[in-house]
């Protein structure tokens, strides 16, 4: 389906298909011819893009690409090109022809001069792939362009956006939420949710990725997603517990986590993981109990942690050393007297009331250093204070 070069006349091209296309198109065609035959690359790149955005360009663009853009693709910006290719792709509907075109376009950018339009070509080719099931092609593009930019200083938005993108979709086929969470945040942080994608599509995202979060065996900090304002978009929808969750397992709070229960058998992939998230809460809850203490207290009993997780006693243990495993915390285990002292907790974003149970920490030590000021003052020693 692909035209060589040396096919191509483009003033044939151009006389037909403004004889044969809606009047409303005939402006981007004569535009096209004088800055063709200027040689204003620069201008007719975007004049190129205009034409691609009106409703009406959709049936052209395919010929507009083989016919047109293929005489002198090699004078444009690459990224530009390709970012073209891709969106005339979408207007091809059989998988071969799919993978034909994203194929033949790959192999026409020069990696080793051009490595960010490479990386996209072959992202959207890895995304084709994806979607007609190829899993071990799209999971060998992947890693290729992980290798070019892993050795880039730095690429454009859409390049990032396009690998992330990829990497996210290929990890949710797989269930693997780990790296699902990972690059779907990733991904977010390259476009803009309000503008970049459709609501539908931000619904979709903010319950994957919370989904992954609670399932993801890794992933005990929720900060960067209860920041993230693509959550909002499960407000006031069916998911909107799934948000109350998320910040549930955040507050390490047992109670809320018992009382949410019932809503488990609504996604049946955390219904049948209950046990998981059952030990999960449990490690949020005993990484709360820390932080909540003063680092003076928080050598803590076996009971204590057993209280404060709602476990039996005889399996605390086994929970504190599962969360010294995941570097939740930092300290030791006296299986003798039954206390852990934790001289260490992961950070993470805090709520309203963790925030204020924090300020009220803060006044006490400042209290406690003000008492150690008026005592020394008191000794009138003022050599310990210069």
């Amino acid at each position: 389906m692909s035209s060589s070069k040396m096919d191509i006349d483009v003033d044939l091209y151009l006389s037909t298909v403004t004889s044969k296309s809606p009047t409303e198109l005939h402006p981007f065609f004569e535009k096209f011819t004088k800055l063709h035959t200027r040689r204003l690359w620069h201008q007719l790149t975007l004049s190129i893009f205009e034409f691609l955005d009106h409703p009406l360009s959709p049936p052209y663009q395919v010929d507009l690409f083989n016919k047109f853009i293929r005489d002198f693709e090699s004078k444009l910006n690459q990224l530009k090109l390709v970012e073209i290719g891709v969106k005339v792709s979408r207007q091809l509907s059989e998988p071969n022809e799919i993978l034909s075109f994203l194929s033949d376009l790959l192999s026409r950018i020069d990696k080793a001069a051009h490595p960010a339009a490479y990386v996209l070509a072959l992202s959207s080719l890895a995304h084709a792939k994806l979607v007609f099931g190829d899993m071990v092609g799209t999971k060998t593009d992947i890693d290729a362009c992980s290798t070019i930019l892993d050795d880039l200083d730095g690429v454009e938005a859409n390049v990032n956006a396009a690998f992330y993108g990829v990497a996210a979709d290929y990890y949710k086929a797989k269930a693997e939420y780990a790296p699902y969470y990972k690059n779907s945040l990733l991904y977010l942080a390259c476009v803009n949710p309000e503008t970049d994608i459709t609501p539908e599509d931000r619904l979709v995202r903010a319950h994957d990725l919370g989904i992954s979060a609670l399932l993801g065996e890794t992933i005990y900090n929720f900060g960067e997603l209860l920041m993230h304002p693509i959550l909002d978009s499960l407000d006031n929808t069916p998911h909107s517990w799934i948000k109350e969750l998320l910040l549930t397992f955040n507050e390490g709070n047992i109670g809320k986590f018992e009382s949410l229960g019932t809503q488990l058998p609504k996604e049946p992939i955390l219904a049948s993981n209950a046990s998981f998230l059952r030990q999960k809460i449990c490690l949020m809850a005993l990484i709360e109990a820390v932080f909540k203490r003063s680092g003076d207290q928080r050598t803590m009993a076996f009971q204590t942690i057993a209280e404060e997780t709602r476990l039996p006693q005889d399996e605390v243990e086994h929970l504190v050393m599962k969360a010294l495993s995941l570097k939740l915390i930092r300290g030791t285990i006296d299986q003798v007297d039954q206390k852990a002292a934790i001289v260490w907790v992961q950070p993470r974003v805090l709520s309203r009331a963790q925030i204020g149970e924090l300020a009220d920490r803060l006044g006490d030590w400042c209290g406690k250093l003000a008492k150690v000021e008026q005592f020394i003052h008191s000794q009138q020693m003022p050599d310990v204070l210069v």
